[in-house]
C-alpha cells in the first residue's frame, strides 16, 4: 500500500500492536450467592428495602418494587381498590405499563 491512502482503515486491523488487557476479575474475591439467584430472581422483587412496596401485576406476572412516594402517585393517579380481592387495585402496572389489576405489598 505504497503511495495510496487507506480509505477503509484495514492497515489499522493488522499493524496494531498487541497490547495484554488487564484482567480485573483475577484478583477479586469470589460472589456469594443469595437465595434470590436463578429462578427466583426472576420471580421476586429481592431483599426487603426500608421505604419500599413492591407492586405484582397480574397480567405480565411481574413483581416491582417502587418508593412509597411513587405508590402513592400511581394509587391516586385514578386507581380503583375493591378490598377482599387478591389484586385488589386496579392501576398502571410499572413494568408492563398497562391499567390492570396489581397486588400492593407494603413493606414498611
Amino acid at each position: 500500500m505504497t503511495g495510496r491512502q487507506d480509505a477503509k482503515g484495514k492497515r489499522a486491523l493488522f499493524e496494531t500492536p498487541p497490547i495484554e488487557i488487564e484482567d480485573s476479575l483475577r484478583d477479586e474475591p469470589l460472589v456469594e450467592r443469595h437465595e434470590t439467584d436463578g429462578h427466583e430472581a426472576v420471580y421476586s422483587a429481592g431483599h426487603h428495602e426500608n421505604g419500599t412496596s413492591v407492586i405484582a401485576c397480574s397480567t405480565c406476572d411481574v413483581r416491582t418494587r417502587v418508593t412509597h412516594v411513587e405508590l402513592a402517585v400511581r394509587i391516586l393517579a385514578l386507581s380503583l381498590w375493591i378490598p377482599g380481592r387478591s389484586y385488589s387495585r386496579h392501576m398502571q402496572c410499572p413494568a408492563c405499563q398497562t391499567r390492570t389489576w396489581c397486588k400492593v405489598e407494603w413493606m414498611g
